[in-house]
């Protein structure tokens, strides 16, 4: 077996500074512009690292897709990730890239870049070390996995086809486990026409969206008290523009988190039958983005992902996580799926976002070991 470790480390420090660069490149959600811009620098790399590429065009951020080729008979491995972040451009102003004492912080070095790097890094050590994927490789890198992969999902689906086993590149747990399963996700709007007046020379003849929208979350949380495995979060409340006029419309966005798929079409069926409480107002629930839940853990990938990770010194073990992620997708649809290959740290979607260092050459050095021999 090559020495995939000692690889791995002689490339640690380009590794560090790659990612400092994609970080700096900053990638909200939406920006187009800014997205298409980092995908052009990665399908550069990948084709340097001996990739086909194809971009998947999309008004908020376009798609990428690289594949290495393998033998022609044989099942792929489907690697996922994604290069949009939570954090709006500007925020290095702020929240600038730092390196102390064996830690990089910085805005998406955890969430997910970090994790492109490694499959980078990944690569890069087969080629030094004159080894190869046993099985032909497609990472699939989408734009807008932070807002539930409303126009990357068919994309992702269509790779899912054939696939042997699709790994994910987001960070592990603390410690680094692999993640083995994971909560379904699902954003669901609550909105509300009611009918404009004066609220002072005619309210009687209005309709309040907002009180309206203030019974039908009351009603919302009725529905949850049922449901004590789902996590809600009522994450935006709006409506409304004037004291003196009764608003005429309103809404909510909801997160939804659920730990198996017949629960999230139960609750998603009660949410549907939601009905006004006073008359003159309409309530329309519809769903944003979902993702199933992911509940039946792949035993024997992991077993075999362990076996890989003796040959490079690192004991690997898996457990189910509570985030959602496009690999939900694939573990739902029974593909055998994995998730955590990136690099160990912390603070997704805070202000203390950041990676342990030497974890980025440790996971390339599995996931190589991986690739090399599923």
């Amino acid at each position: 077996m090559p020495n995939f470790s000692a690889a791995a480390a002689a490339l640690a420090d380009d590794a560090v500074a790659r990612l400092i660069a994609y970080a700096r490149h900053e990638s909200p959600t939406g920006d187009a512009q800014a997205l298409n811009a980092l995908a052009d620098v990665l399908e550069e790399r990948y084709r340097e690292l001996g990739a086909q590429t194809e971009r998947v065009a999309q008004e908020t951020g376009d798609h990428l897709v690289a594949r290495w080729d393998g033998a022609a008979d044989a099942a792929h491995v489907l690697l996922l990730g994604h290069h949009d972040t939570v954090w709006p451009s500007g925020t290095l102003e702020s929240m600038p890239v730092t390196e102390e004492d064996g830690v990089l912080r910085g805005p998406g070095v955890y969430d997910m870049k970090g994790g492109l790097v490694v499959a980078e890094l990944a690569f890069e050590v087969l080629r030094r070390c004159g080894a190869a994927p046993s099985r032909p490789v497609r990472l699939v890198v989408v734009a807008d996995e932070e807002v539930g992969s409303p126009t990357a999902r068919p994309l992702v689906e269509a790779h899912m086809e054939g696939a042997v086993a699709a790994l994910g590149l987001e960070s592990p747990h603390p410690g680094g486990a692999l993640k083995t399963a994971r909560l379904g996700s699902t954003r669901v709007r609550i909105e509300i026409t009611g009918r404009a007046a004066h609220a002072a020379l005619d309210p009687a003849s209005g309709v309040s969206a907002v009180d309206e929208l203030m019974d039908q979350l009351f009603a919302v949380r009725e529905i949850m008290a049922a449901e004590p495995t789902v996590l809600c979060n009522v994450g935006t409340v709006g409506g409304g523009g004037r004291t003196n006029v009764v608003p005429d419309s309103a809404a909510a966005d909801i997160g939804l988190r659920f730990t198996d798929v017949a629960t999230q079409e139960r609750v998603l069926a009660a949410l549907g039958r939601l009905s006004p409480v006073r008359a003159g107002a309409e309530v329309a629930v519809r769903t944003l983005t979902s993702r199933p839940a992911w509940s039946d853990p792949a035993d024997d990938l992991l077993a075999r992902v362990a076996a890989a990770g003796a040959t490079v010194g690192q004991e690997v073990t898996g457990r189910p996580a509570a985030g959602g992620a496009d690999t939900n997708t694939a573990g739902a649809a029974g593909i055998p799926t994995l998730d955590g290959f990136g690099p160990l740290g912390g603070g997704a979607h805070a202000p203390d976002e950041r990676i342990e260092k030497e974890s980025l050459a440790a996971r390339a050095a599995l996931l190589a070991g991986v690739l090399s021999t599923l």
